[in-house]
């Protein structure tokens, strides 16, 4: 694996609305060790959104679990079968998507940095919710204190975490704070059990004003009727 995706998520290299992944090789994110501490042995998980298979890799190489996962892109799709894991195509925000998968289905749905990607959030959030015991969410922190600079100083869409891109060719089209998200959980009946904030203030986010300080978060979710 790669030590991170800089050069796949790039804009002269990948177009990060349609991702295409053939000949991309796998990767791990800073995401990856966290969801790895969460996730039990034997439990049954899905990632949603799995791109090429690097969380699915790098999880399943790490304890004894049932994964698969579930991707719009072909591409993304064939690199998963290719590398013997499971996967399937499909719409991560289309309730259509997951008829086949009954209640509680799985331990863990994942959807990491994907959240702000889709059409339909709260049909994805719903979904998972409905498919799992347990949710593991992140996404950038749109609140986070670089973009709040960049607006102030620069009077631009903020750009600190869309790795090169920008507003009119990027894929993130439903921007969020980790208090919108904290919001939207109290009112569909989520229960945050943990969130790890990263960036290069995490380490001060964890004891104060993490809607500032974090790039990113991670969060992970429990249903109140559990």
């Amino acid at each position: 694996m790669k030590n991170n995706r800089a050069d796949f998520d790039n804009p002269k290299d990948n177009d990060n609305r349609r991702y295409d992944y053939a000949g991309g090789g796998f990767y791990v994110r800073e995401e990856f060790p966290i969801i790895d501490r969460w996730i039990p042995a034997d439990s049954r998980v899905i990632d949603l959104g799995a791109g090429n298979g690097s969380l699915l890799k790098y999880l399943s190489e790490r304890k004894k679990i049932k994964i698969e996962g579930l991707e719009i892109s072909p591409s993304g799709v064939a690199n998963c079968l290719k590398n013997n894991l499971t996967a399937r195509g499909g719409e991560i925000d289309r309730t259509g998507t997951y008829q086949n998968y009954a209640d509680n289905e799985f331990d863990y749905a994942i959807c990491n940095v994907t959240l702000q990607m889709v059409m339909y959030p709260e049909i994805l959030l719903q979904e998972m919710a409905r498919i799992s015991k347990y949710l593991i969410i992140s996404f950038p922190n749109f609140a986070y204190l670089g973009n709040r600079l960049d607006l102030l100083l620069n009077g631009v869409m903020p750009r600190p975490m869309l790795h090169k891109y920008q507003w009119f060719n990027t894929g993130h089209i439903h921007q969020l704070s980790n208090r919108d998200f904290k919001i939207f959980c109290r009112r569909h009946n989520l229960r945050i059990i943990k969130q790890e904030p990263l960036g290069c203030f995490k380490f001060i986010a964890r004891f104060v004003w993490r809607n500032l300080f974090s790039k990113e978060s991670v969060f992970l979710c429990e249903k109140y009727d559990l």
